[in-house]
């Protein structure tokens, strides 16, 4: 089945009529992400995830970020055999999994989402309830809807931080030369902010993004591209055998429009 929005392969609005006597249970099993190399990412989480893993920037004319979890197409380095997160901090996007708020046509309304192929999502009584049986929404589902407007909101913020970004022109395509065992890796398809560009930044520019703390989320950008490298210690044994003409090919991650957290679902 294709997926919607990455990680979402049927993603329904939710309804007292549709699920009334559905439940959630949730746990440490990550596998639904397992093919997943990239996720969108918040700017709130720059932070954390820069101590951690590569955060990059994707897309053409709405560009947002996105934070790099593997180094080939459809490998996650950070789901473990058994489906837990190998990683210390655990990214927005998929912690609101199996929910997400879809838009509207015309961009006004969001809409609570399910994803009912989700392990998870059951009509056995199993997890959190969403609804009690007078049809109320629980204390479970009112938590689950207070996350996913905080995450809207800091969506809306990062969106106005990328279009500074943009119309500063201080984004270029960027490569990422790795080793790799015997070989070496060029990772491609994301872009960086030039630290030329940033140097040569008018004053008061310079100063519009310190009031929005743009530089601190730059430099967090900057700095965490030295996670790249490590991240090459955790290929399977057997990642140095493909061919060297196809390495940068299987290699690039998926970075595009289409992790837009705010592009319809239905």
């Amino acid at each position: 089945m294709t997926k919607q929005l990455l990680i979402y392969e049927k993603a329904v609005p939710i309804t007292v009529t549709r699920h009334k006597d559905w439940s959630v249970k949730t746990g440490d099993s990550f596998t639904f992400a397992a093919g997943l190399n990239a996720a969108p990412l918040m700017a709130s989480e720059f932070t954390s995830a820069g101590a951690e893993y590569p955060l990059v920037f994707s897309g053409a004319d709405d560009v947002m970020p996105a934070v790099v979890l593997g180094l080939r197409n459809a490998e996650n380095l950070y789901v473990n055999a058994d489906g837990s997160w190998g990683g210390r901090y655990l990214p927005a996007f998929l912690r609101q999994y199996p929910f997400v708020f879809s838009n509207s046509p015309n961009g006004e309304t969001l809409t609570l989402c399910l994803d009912e192929n989700f392990d998870g999502a059951n009509q056995e009584g199993r997890g959190e309830r969403l609804f009690d049986s007078e049809g109320e929404r629980t204390t479970y589902l009112t938590n689950v809807v207070d996350f996913l407007q905080r995450y809207q909101r800091d969506f809306n913020v990062t969106r106005a931080f990328c279009k500074l970004l943009k119309e500063l022109d201080l984004l270029e395509p960027m490569t990422a030369q790795l080793r790799a065992q015997d070989r070496s890796m060029a990772l491609q398809g994301f872009q960086a902010v030039s630290r030329e560009k940033l140097k040569a930044l008018p004053e008061e520019r310079v100063q519009q993004l310190f009031r929005m703390d743009g530089l601190e989320l730059i430099y967090a950008h900057l700095q965490s591209l030295r996670n790249f490298q490590p991240m090459v210690d955790r290929l399977p044994q057997d990642a140095g055998t493909a061919p060297a003409e196809t390495a940068t090919e299987s290699r690039t991650p998926v970075l595009t429009a289409e992790t837009d957290p705010d592009a319809p679902l239905m």
